[in-house]
């Protein structure tokens, strides 16, 4: 089984590319929603952090939201016990999905987190500055304090870029999406 890993800023398509490759995903956005909606001792252990803030299951991201602007040391908190979880998930996906030729591991901070392994083929996703706002101000509850602190915890669009084995020039057009994916799993194949 082969591993690609998707990178690339905030709002750049990272999972819009993910989804184009016809793979299975693992998707850790999707998984920290889920975690958000009904994990139970994930809810105890923010609750019991953040009791002021925290105050039903489901999670209100709303109140994710104003524990992370509350304090700087909040997002850290939160990651610390976010992560565990989406690493869990992330290790039964694979378990899962070990038979498969390829996975696609869509997770922010997937370098940042240590969470890609050296046989790894990394993808950086590359879109224009003003796509990328253009599509972030769109999004429901986009909060730009909240944009900054996540930012500061990346590592570079440079980094992410010299890291990579691969970029897809994004332009949210499936066609053009799809014909360099095609090009990279000819390569890898």
């Amino acid at each position: 089984m082969r591993r690609i890993g998707i990178l690339g800023d905030i709002g750049s398509g990272k999972s819009f590319v993910a989804k184009n490759f016809g793979y299975p995903v693992f998707n850790a956005d999707y998984e920290v929603a889920k975690i958000y909606e009904s994990d139970k001792r994930v809810f105890s252990k923010l609750k019991k952090l953040f009791p002021q803030y925290i105050s039903s299951l489901p999670i209100d991201k709303n109140e994710i939201t104003k524990v992370i602007l509350a304090k700087n040391s909040n997002l850290k908190k939160i990651i610390q016990i976010i992560h565990k979880e989406v690493r869990k998930r992330m290790n039964i996906f694979i378990k899962k999905n070990k038979n498969q030729k390829i996975i696609i591991l869509d997770i922010p901070l997937l370098l940042e987190n240590k969470i890609n392994k050296k046989k790894d083929i990394l993808i950086f996703v590359d879109s224009k500055k003003k796509d990328i706002l253009k599509r972030l101000i769109k999004r429901k509850n986009f909060n730009k304090i909240l944009f900054d602190k996540f930012k500061k915890i990346q590592f570079s669009k440079e980094l992410k870029k010299k890291q990579s084995h691969f970029t897809i020039q994004n332009n949210f057009k499936k066609k053009t999406v799809k014909r360099d994916i095609k090009i990279i799993l000819n390569k890898i194949l």
